[in-house]
């Protein structure tokens, strides 16, 4: 019978009796803990990365209530801040859809302007009943997006300047409208049905905060649990291997970009509701904002790809660090700084997470490329 050599004994990793002792001899490094600081270190860097905004977020929100006891940590202040975040909360999350496919949508903050005035005008100007006003401007969003999707995957321009001419062109659809004016309502106001849809409250809260809530609940479902979010997603890690393994990369691209769209009418239903004139300039102030909101989620609750749950957290994060430095007495110029420096870093996180995770999959599959050379019994003498 062949013998087996200590060198193959130590391929295997398993217990040999000791060729001096006779005794049983552990494999090196077993018992040691060698490894388990380095699978404690992943551990950390893996909460970190996936709970660490929500972490921060919480932090920051004591960190205000402690400065602010009177104004901050009230049921008000809440509500005041749910009721005011809803709209870049709901354009970050229509933002988000493109992302998740490695492509970006400039033109929300101009299709929010674009559809909130079309809404004022059919309303108040046509005297169009409010919910087929409300469905005209919804349905024409996602036919935005729509036409954005073409223009990216099948005339095959970049989607920055492809949604960015497209927001240029509303931009003038909605100077056209308005002519440079503000639409104002008559003596009789809009109908309260139609200013209910943001103004009116559900157990305590304001009712566009379930807006986001279920908005976020149907993203999470469609890009988690569904084959449209794996596609998805798969396009954006690799459109070339997408097309590979045979999944229709333009149809999809287009759907992403048609989602946005649909997300960016509602909000502009939503701002009209809640602004109750049409002002033609509004609707870039919520660009930035969508986009911080949008990026920095990527780092958050699955780092390194844009994601419902932490586009949420981080609008939060962004809700509360804004109410905080207003309430603080901060110049009128915060918010913009604020804004910028958290869309650097967000991008700057975002990027970070991804070379994190192509590092991470490349270690793994070193990993597993070595293992069955590893396990693989050395020649024994006899066989020599």
């Amino acid at each position: 019978m062949a013998t087996e050599t200590e060198s193959s004994r130590r391929a295997l990793g398993s217990k040999s009796p000791s060729p001096r002792t006779g005794a049983t001899e552990e494999p090196r490094g077993a018992g040691t803990g060698k490894g388990r600081p380095r699978g404690r270190g992943r551990l950390r860097g893996h909460l970190i990365g996936t709970y660490g905004l929500l972490t921060l977020t919480v932090l920051l929100f004591l960190v205000f209530s402690f400065a602010l006891p009177d104004t901050f940590p009230t049921l008000d202040n809440a509500s005041s801040i749910l009721s005011n975040q809803s709209i870049p909360a709901m354009l970050a999350l229509g933002a988000m859809i493109p992302i998740v496919t490695g492509k970006f949508d400039l033109s929300v903050g101009y299709g929010l302007g674009f559809a909130h005035v079309l809404a004022m005008q059919l309303i108040v100007n046509n005297g169009w009943p409010w919910p087929a006003a409300c469905l005209v401007v919804i349905v024409g969003g996602g036919l935005i997006g729509v036409f954005n999707g073409l223009l990216v995957e099948f005339a095959r321009i970049d989607s920055f300047i492809a949604t960015l001419g497209t927001g240029s062109v509303l931009y003038a659809f909605t100077g056209w409208i308005t002519d440079g004016a503000r639409i104002v309502p008559g003596p009789n106001g809009l109908p309260p049905a139609f200013t209910d849809l943001y103004d009116s409250k559900f157990l305590g809260l304001p009712v566009p905060a379930f807006y986001v809530l279920g908005l976020a609940v149907i993203l999470w479902l469609l890009l988690e649990r569904l084959p449209l979010g794996r596609y998805l997603y798969v396009i954006g890690s690799n459109a070339r291997a997408a097309d590979l393994v045979g999944i229709p990369t333009r149809r999809y691209g287009i759907y992403a970009f048609a989602g946005s769209g649909i997300v960016v009418g509602f909000a502009g239903v939503l701002l009209a509701a809640q602004q109750q004139i049409g002002n033609p300039s509004v609707g870039m102030d919520y660009l930035l904002p969508a986009f911080v909101g949008a990026l920095l989620g990527s780092t958050a609750i699955k780092p390194g790809r844009a994601n419902a749950a932490g586009t949420v957290v981080a609008v939060a994060i962004l809700a509360i660090g804004l109410a905080g430095i207003q309430q603080l007495g901060a110049e009128f110029w915060a918010t913009s700084l604020f804004n910028g420096g958290t869309l650097l870093l967000a991008v700057g996180l975002a990027g970070y997470s991804a070379r994190r995770r192509l590092r991470a999959g490349a270690t793994a599959t070193r990993t597993s490329l070595s293992e069955p050379a590893a396990s693989t019994p050395a020649p024994s003498a006899d066989q020599a």
